[in-house]
């Protein structure tokens, strides 16, 4: 992929250990329902479904590799290991990027507008480079023995992405005798030319705990929450193996079904389905379709899950009941839940799975042991960005 010719990397600067915050990164810190970084790296995401980008290359500290998601975006993503300062950090995501120009953004600025990055590239040329500016609203004093007045006029905030031919950074990178605050400072000090595109207040950095409060209520201003009910009743019948959320179980009795009859499986997913507002496990996998005879319902549970995350929704928790006489399976509860939470957040990391068995206490079908009932309940978020609908996306 290309844009007017030139192929492009995203390259997310994350390798920063937030002393000032103090306590874990605050690069992993949840925002949301995500660690901070992921929201700059959703729009990465963006981008790159919009033609815009071709990859993301994600910086870490070194010790931090194991927050790595690999399959948890559709752009190609790489990831590599910062170094002590900024500058080499920069530079060993550039050394990682395969792309002819790069734009560069701090994992501290999660509420990136994707309408910036476009100017950038529609600025950015092989010599001149492009950062963003905002312009000052306060008034603004120089102290030193006197106290002196600056023109705010004159006075303009640089804000990330900062966009560069990838060749042409690099070199100014590695001849620079000493560090600077952003690579726009090392761009000038060499001589080069550098042109701007208008930021946006969005756009802040989270330095501080108040930075950090106020991108938390940015955060959940934006927060969706749906819930869904799943249902499903299978045969209990002589011969059939007997499956419940992934693991299989000896008994006498097995479940009845096309599929292999997971009705813990089948529950949740329409249970998701439904918060989600999409059709029923039925319409997406017919039994009228021979393809799906004896299907492993972990893979369907799979599919459903794979369908969800790819419009954004992210799993808070699910519960499920389990009807069932026979056979006993308190024993079993352990690793049904193991699976099936392992399953979950494999989409989902911060996402809870809980199922409770019931009796039928010889009452009914179930109490015959006629069959097994199971209902599930699940609670799904959107985090749409900030800023959507005023303009500044």
């Amino acid at each position: 992929m290309s844009r007017d010719g030139k192929t492009w990397s995203f390259v997310l600067v994350a390798a920063g250990n937030g002393t000032r915050m103090g306590g874990e990164p605050k690069q992993f810190r949840r925002l949301g329902q995500f660690p901070m970084w992921k929201w700059s790296a959703r729009i990465a995401d963006e981008l790159h479904a919009r033609g815009m980008i071709d990859e993301l290359v994600v910086v870490f500290p070194a010790g931090y590799e194991f927050r790595r998601e690999e399959n948890a975006f559709s752009v190609p993503t790489s990831y590599t290991v910062g170094g002590h300062a900024r500058t080499e950090s920069v530079r060993n995501g550039l050394d990682a990027s395969r792309s002819d120009f790069a734009m560069i953004h701090d994992a501290a600025r999660p509420f990136l507008p994707a309408c910036i990055c476009e100017r950038l590239m529609e600025t950015v040329t092989e010599e001149t480079g492009a950062v963003p500016l905002l312009e000052s609203h306060d008034s603004l004093k120089i102290v030193g023995g006197d106290i002196n007045v600056i023109p705010r006029e004159k006075i303009f905030r640089t804000q990330t992405p900062q966009a560069f031919k990838k060749d042409a950074i690099l070199d100014v990178i590695d001849a620079s005798p000493c560090a600077a605050a952003d690579e726009a400072a090392l761009w000038i000090r060499a001589g080069r030319k550098l042109a701007s595109v208008p930021g946006s207040p969005a756009n802040f950095k989270i330095t501080g705990d108040f930075d950090w409060l106020t991108a938390r209520s940015i955060a959940e201003s934006g927060r969706i929450v749906r819930v869904g009910m799943g249902y499903d009743v299978h045969e209990l019948v002589p011969g059939r193996k007997l499956v419940l959320g992934g693991l299989a179980i000896d008994a006498e009795l097995g479940l009845l079904g096309h599929s292999d009859a997971d009705i813990l499986c089948h529950a949740v997913a329409d249970a998701l389905l439904g918060a989600a507002g999409e059709r029923d496990i039925g319409m997406m996998f017919p039994a009228s379709e021979k393809r799906h005879k004896g299907a492993d319902s972990m893979e369907l549970l799979k599919t459903v899950l794979a369908l969800i995350a790819g419009k954004s929704w992210i799993v808070g928790n699910v519960d499920a009941v389990l009807a069932a006489q026979v056979p006993r399976l308190g024993d079993k509860i352990g690793q049904i839940v193991s699976n099936l939470t392992r399953l979950i957040r494999t989409f989902c990391p911060y996402a809870e799975f809980s199922v409770k068995v019931k009796s039928g206490e010889g009452i009914g079908s179930v109490g015959r042991a006629e069959c097994m009932q199971c209902h599930a309940v699940a609670l799904l978020e959107k985090f749409i960005f900030p800023g959507e609908g005023m303009g500044i996306r």
